[in-house]
């Protein structure tokens, strides 16, 4: 069993979008040894998902989403994988409702396609679609970074020198369910820290539409990186360097674009490019 704990802030909605804020959960994170380890939708091959444990601090609608939003995150539904309101339901042991609440959800968050036929698909990746979602995420991340310095304190380091520690043990044991966590985790702690920053949830409706293909192209890299920006941010945090602090974020971000552009293959995974 893999355990990941993680301190997640679930939004509220606006015209059945999600944007603003409710309280913070402590949501925990684990792939299920037995019960609903698989979800198998109609004509597709089982799916594992990480499985979110229910507490009574959440509602069944809750739960829904945020299991199935992690689930993207870390990619573990696949572009084009054919998902199922029933479907879904029924391994979920839910009524319909809370399931088509969450996937309503996350398709104003750009995270999925609802289809005519009620069918429900994670959009495939193009390469002009992920050039675009990586310089927004440069601008808006860079952007968040700069806004939190100023209230980075001193445990705010600490905590971030053990996440980026998780990522470390993560990459040598090759848990690229916990890399993409963990990595999330780092930022979203980091843009957190400025008690005024609204760019989070933009920021995360990037990471979710990103999640599925950047968990294809980490699986197939040898090696996740070769020089830790996290470290250089957080020396940069320590100085209180701003400049240093963007650069850091920004080439953290472009790594990983270069990185997956160095992948054989990869461009077979854009849909309409030859």
């Amino acid at each position: 069993m893999i355990n990941v704990i993680i301190f997640y802030r679930l939004y509220g909605m606006i015209d059945n979008c999600a944007i603003g804020e409710e309280p913070v959960f402590v949501i925990k994170y684990f792939i299920a040894p037995h019960g609903n380890q698989f979800m198998k939708s109609s004509g597709s091959e089982a799916l594992q998902l990480l499985m979110i444990e229910k507490t009574n601090d959440l509602k069944t609608h809750q739960w829904v989403y945020l299991l199935l939003r992690n689930n993207l995150l870390s990619g573990r539904i696949e572009p084009g994988k054919p998902l199922t309101i029933r479907g879904l339901a029924e391994i979920l042991h839910v009524s319909p409702m809370p399931v088509r609440e969450a996937l309503h959800r996350l398709a104003c968050e750009g995270a999925v396609e609802v289809k005519n036929n009620r069918r429900v698909i994670v959009p495939s990746m193009t390469a002009e679609k992920f050039g675009e979602l990586c310089e927004l995420r440069i601008l808006l991340e860079t952007h968040a970074a700069e806004g939190a310095l100023p209230y980075i304190n001193e445990q705010d380091i600490a905590t971030l020198e053990q996440i980026d520690a998780k990522i470390d043990d993560a990459v040598e044991h090759d848990k690229v369910d916990n890399i993409s966590l963990y990595n999330q985790e780092f930022h979203r702690y980091l843009y957190s820290a400025n008690p005024f920053q609204i760019s989070v949830p933009l920021i995360e409706s990037l990471w979710l539409q990103l999640g599925p293909f950047s968990r294809i192209a980490i699986s197939k890299l040898e090696k996740v990186y070769l020089v830790d920006r996290h470290v250089e941010a957080i020396d940069a945090l320590k100085q209180r360097n701003l400049f240093g602090l963007r650069r850091a974020i920004e080439a953290d971000i472009r790594d990983g674009i270069a990185s997956i552009n160095t992948i054989a293959g990869i461009h077979d995974y854009f849909r309409g490019v030859a």
